[in-house]
C-alpha cells in the first residue's frame, strides 16, 4: 500500500502525471478505450484513502508497526501485539497505591457494585476509599464532582460528610474525658448554664453529656411536632413487637389448633391497634425548613437558641431519638470544657490525625477540589441544591472531607481499639490516639438505642455498632463492625470499620490496626451507602484471607 501511494505521488508530481488529467485522458483515448469522466481522479483518491484507512485501523488494533516506505522488509515477521492494559482503578491524578496488589478481584467487584448503585440512584458522582490493615489499597472517583463544568470525581474530591461529623466530635469529647476535664454523667448546665434546666411531664429531669452522645436526651431533631414523633415511635414499637412475636412462634414451631387460634386472634388485635395508632404522614428530614438555614451563627452558644427552649420529647434515657441539635449542645460543652472555640479544638485534632483536607464547610473560603451538590426536582431533573449555612450544626453535620482523610480517621480509631490486645514486649507499639478502654466504651452498644442504617445493630457513642452473631451452624455469620452514615443537603456518606477477628498468632506476630476500613462519599442526598460499604469490606476481607 505504501509503495502504491509512493508511486501515485511521484506520478502525480511529474509533468503529465495525475496532476494533468487532460494528458492522462489523451493516453487513455489513444489506447482506444472509452473516454474517462472528470471524477476518475477523485474516485481513485477515494479508493486509496479507504485502503489506507483500513491499513491504519489494523495498525491501531495492535498489528505490526508500519515500516518505512523507502525500505520495506517483507521477510520481517509481525511484531508481538502489545499486552492489553487494564483500566487503572485510580484517578490519573493519583498514582495507584503500592499495597493494592492482591486485591484486583475485590477492586473489580466493588467498582462494578458502585457503578450499579450510582446508576440506580442517578448520583452525579461517588468516591470510594478502602484500606486494609492500615494501608490504603484502593481509592477511586466515579462520575462528576461538578456536572456543569464536567469535572470528574477523583480521590482528592472534597464533599460533605454530614453526620460522620458526629464521630469526629466524639473524639474531642473522649480526649477531654480522658484528660479529666469532662464528666459525662453530670447535668450539662455545669458546662453550659445557657441551656435551661428541663422538666418532663412536670418532673425535673437531667440531660447529661453521655445521654446527648447516644441520642437519649429527649432533645428534638428537625421535626418540631412532638405528637407526630410520639405517634411514629409508638407505631414502630408496635410493629417491632408484632414481628418479634411472629418470629418466636415460628421458631418454636407451634402448630397445634390452640396456638393457631391464639395466633390468629393476636394478629387481629394487633392489626386493629395498628389501624388506630398508625401515625399521620411525617415529613422527612429533607422537607424540614431548619435543614436549609442560611443564617450564619458565630459560635455554638448562639446556635442553642434554635432549640434550647423547646420541650423534651421524651424523658432522658427512656427512648432513642436521633438528634443533630443534641450535638450542637455537645459542641458548646467542648468549648467550655476545653477553653477553646469548638472549631479551633477540632482543627488541632485533625492535625494530630493527619486529616489535612477536613474542614468546616463555609461558603466564602476557596476549598480546592470541593464538589458541587445535587438533587432531583419534582420534574425529575438534576438541579443544584440551594445554598445552606451549616454553622448551626458543625458538630453534628457540618464538616467537609475526603475518603482518604476518613480512612486515616477510621484507622486511628481501629488502632486504639486493638492496640491493648497485641503483644508489646519490646515496647515497639505506640499508644493509640484514644486509649483502648475509651474505644471499647465508644464501640459498646447502648441499651434503648437504634441503628437506623442496620437493624441488626445498636447506637453506641457516636457510632452504630453491630455485634458478632451466628444463630445456626453453617449459616449466616454476622460480623462485628462499627459505622456511621451521613445525609445532608445534596450529599450522602458512610465510614465503616470492619475489625479483623484476632487470633493468638495475629496478636503475637502482627501489629495493629488489623481490619478493613471503607469510606464512601456522594454528591447526591438520600443515598443509603452502609450496606454497600459492608459488601465492599467483606470483598476485601475475602481477598485478604486468600
Amino acid at each position: 500500500m505504501y509503495r502504491l501511494l509512493s508511486a501515485v505521488t511521484v506520478r502525480a508530481a511529474a509533468p503529465g502525471g495525475l496532476a494533468s488529467s487532460c494528458g492522462r485522458r489523451g493516453v487513455h483515448q489513444r489506447a482506444g478505450l472509452p473516454p474517462l469522466g472528470h471524477g476518475w481522479v477523485g474516485g481513485l483518491g477515494l479508493g486509496l484513502g479507504l485502503a489506507l484507512g483500513v491499513k491504519l485501523a489494523g495498525g491501531l488494533r495492535g498489528a505490526a508497526p508500519a515500516q518505512s516506505p523507502a525500505a520495506p522488509d517483507p521477510e520481517a515477521s509481525p511484531a508481538e501485539p502489545p499486552q492489553a492494559q487494564s483500566l487503572a482503578p485510580w484517578s490519573p491524578q493519583t498514582p495507584a497505591p503500592p499495597h493494592s496488589r492482591g486485591f484486583a478481584r475485590a477492586i473489580e467487584s466493588s467498582r462494578d457494585l458502585l457503578h450499579r448503585i450510582k446508576d440506580e440512584v442517578g448520583a452525579p458522582g461517588i468516591v470510594v476509599g478502602v484500606s486494609v490493615d492500615g494501608k490504603e489499597v484502593w481509592s477511586e472517583g466515579l462520575g462528576y464532582a461538578d456536572v456543569e463544568n464536567r469535572v470528574p470525581c477523583k480521590p482528592e474530591t472534597v464533599m460533605r460528610i454530614a453526620s460522620i461529623s458526629k464521630s469526629l466530635t466524639m473524639v474531642a469529647l473522649a480526649k477531654l474525658w480522658e484528660a479529666g476535664k469532662l464528666d459525662l454523667d453530670i447535668p450539662v448546665q455545669h458546662y453550659v448554664p445557657e441551656f435551661p434546666e428541663k422538666e418532663y411531664e412536670g418532673e425535673k429531669v437531667s440531660v447529661t453529656t453521655r445521654l446527648l452522645i447516644s441520642h437519649l436526651s429527649g432533645i428534638r431533631h428537625y421535626e418540631k411536632d412532638i405528637k407526630k414523633v410520639k405517634e411514629e415511635k409508638a407505631y414502630k414499637a408496635l410493629k417491632m413487637m408484632k414481628e418479634t412475636v411472629a418470629f418466636e412462634q415460628e421458631k418454636e414451631g407451634k402448630s397445634n389448633e390452640k396456638n393457631d387460634f391464639t395466633k390468629f386472634k393476636t394478629e387481629q388485635e394487633n392489626e386493629a391497634k395498628s389501624r388506630n395508632s398508625k401515625p399521620g404522614k411525617k415529613k422527612n428530614d429533607f422537607e424540614q425548613g431548619e435543614l436549609y438555614l442560611r443564617e450564619k451563627f458565630e459560635n455554638s452558644i448562639e446556635s442553642l437558641r434554635l432549640f434550647k427552649n423547646d420541650p423534651l420529647f421524651f424523658k432522658p434515657g427512656s427512648q432513642f431519638l436521633y438528634s443533630t441539635f443534641g450535638y450542637t449542645l455537645l459542641a458548646a460543652i467542648v468549648e467550655r470544657a476545653s477553653g477553646y472555640k469548638y472549631l479551633d479544638y477540632m482543627q488541632k485534632i485533625f492535625q494530630d490525625l493527619d486529616m489535612l483536607t477536613t474542614v468546616q464547610e463555609e461558603n466564602e473560603p476557596v476549598i480546592y477540589n470541593r464538589a458541587r451538590f445535587y438533587v432531583y426536582n419534582k420534574k425529575k431533573r438534576l438541579v443544584n441544591t440551594p445554598y445552606v449555612d451549616n454553622s448551626y450544626k458543625w458538630a453534628g453535620g457540618g464538616f467537609l472531607s475526603t475518603v482518604g482523610d476518613l480512612l486515616k480517621f477510621g484507622n486511628a480509631m481501629l488502632y486504639g481499639y486493638q492496640v491493648g490486645l497485641f503483644k508489646n514486649s519490646n515496647g515497639s507499639l505506640l499508644p493509640g490516639y484514644l486509649k483502648p478502654e475509651t474505644m471499647v466504651m465508644m464501640w459498646t452498644p447502648v441499651p434503648n438505642t437504634e441503628m437506623s442504617w442496620d437493624k441488626e445493630g445498636k447506637y453506641a457513642m457516636a457510632w452504630g455498632v453491630v455485634e458478632k452473631k451466628q444463630t445456626y451452624g453453617s449459616c449466616r455469620k454476622q460480623r462485628h463492625y462499627a459505622s456511621h452514615t451521613g445525609g445532608a443537603v445534596g450529599a450522602s456518606s458512610v465510614l465503616l470499620v470492619l475489625p479483623e477477628e484476632l487470633d493468638t498468632e495475629t496478636i503475637n506476630n502482627k501489629v495493629p490496626p488489623r481490619g478493613i476500613i471503607v469510606s464512601i462519599i456522594c454528591n447526591m442526598q438520600s443515598v443509603g451507602l452502609n450496606s454497600t460499604a459492608l459488601k465492599i469490606a467483606l470483598e476485601f476481607d475475602k481477598d485478604r484471607a486468600d
